[in-house]
């Protein structure tokens, strides 16, 4: 269960689910995930905490507004025309006029004298200025809709690139963690691979597997051990490879190996080993067992 745990914190789930594996790769994660209920799990959690983070973010145009747009623009064309205007101007000059007093009998005109007649508005003077008015307000609502429509596609884009920057942000941020995990712990196997406290025990292949190699370092002070893959046989699904601690003759286990450090992908450490004077490898059910199973022995070595 340490090394399951030791697998989910590595950061490969979250390299799998931003799609930076190679396809091996993801085949591997895969594989822990449909073996391990906890692989399993926690890889769904990372995927959804992506998902969420995404969706969270993610903006989306009000509703109505385009109904409220164009009411906007239509109570605006039917609200009253405010007093000013060139029409109740001319209403006001037509009252005047039809209100001026007129004489009791008019005069006759001198023979030759020109005729001059009082002016009378048109019918067709309050028809046409409504026509006119019609047609203002209707350019004024189409440029009014050409002028929302720009700025809700302007809107529209720069929603879209701010969810884009969120999410670019969102997956460097969780890269840069997975880098410094990386860091760190090559900085751990730099200090173990340059201490002087450690011992280096070369693990020879045996008959089983002639070409397997693997080295233990082991700090008889600290009682820490780690294990450096050279080259191992690929198990079949559902083995694991598990190292031991020989005190004595007696086996301790000292932990089973995980996917990656099995195909040589850096060291790991295992268990704590407080004394031994030998180091062995072999093939058991994933998990471990209690007891080796030395006819599946693949590596050993003294120290």
């Amino acid at each position: 269960m340490e090394n399951i745990q030791e697998y989910i914190e590595s950061g490969i789930l979250e390299q799998y689910a931003l799609g930076e594996l190679s396809p091996a790769e993801q085949a591997a994660v895969e594989a822990q995930a449909a073996r391990h209920p906890e692989v399993r799990e926690e890889l769904e959690q990372v995927q959804q905490a992506l998902g969420f983070y995404a969706e969270a973010h993610a903006l989306t145009p009000p509703a109505g507004l385009r109904e409220r747009v164009l009411g906007n623009v239509m109570a605006q064309i039917a609200a009253p025309a405010p007093n000013a205007t060139p029409n109740s101007a001319l209403r006001a000059d037509v009252d005047a006029a039809a209100q001026a007093p007129r004489a009791a009998t008019p005069a006759q005109p001198a023979a030759g004298e020109a005729v001059v007649r009082p002016f009378t508005p048109a019918a067709e003077a309050p028809a046409a200025s409504r026509s006119v008015w019609a047609m203002a307000a209707s350019v004024a609502l189409l440029l009014s809709l050409g002028l929302n429509a720009m700025l809700y596609s302007r809107w529209q884009n720069a929603s879209s690139e701010l969810v884009a920057m969120q999410n670019e942000q969102s997956r460097f941020a969780s890269t840069t963690q997975v880098v410094q995990r990386q860091l760190g712990e090559l900085r751990q196997e730099n200090q173990v691979l340059r201490s002087d406290e450690f011992k280096a025990v070369a693990l020879a292949g045996t008959k089983t597997a002639p070409a397997a190699r693997a080295r233990v370092l082991f700090n008889p002070a600290t009682h820490k051990v780690f294990v450096d893959v050279r080259s191992l046989p690929a198990l079949p699904a559902g083995k694991q490879y598990q190292l031991w601690a020989l005190d004595k003759g007696k086996p301790i286990d000292a932990g089973v190996l995980t996917a990656t450090t099995a195909t040589g992908q850096g060291l790991q450490s295992m268990k704590d080993i407080a004394s031994a004077q030998t180091f062995a490898m072999t093939v058991e059910p994933e998990g471990g067992s209690v007891n080796p199973t030395l006819s599946t022995m693949t590596v050993v070595g003294n120290i």
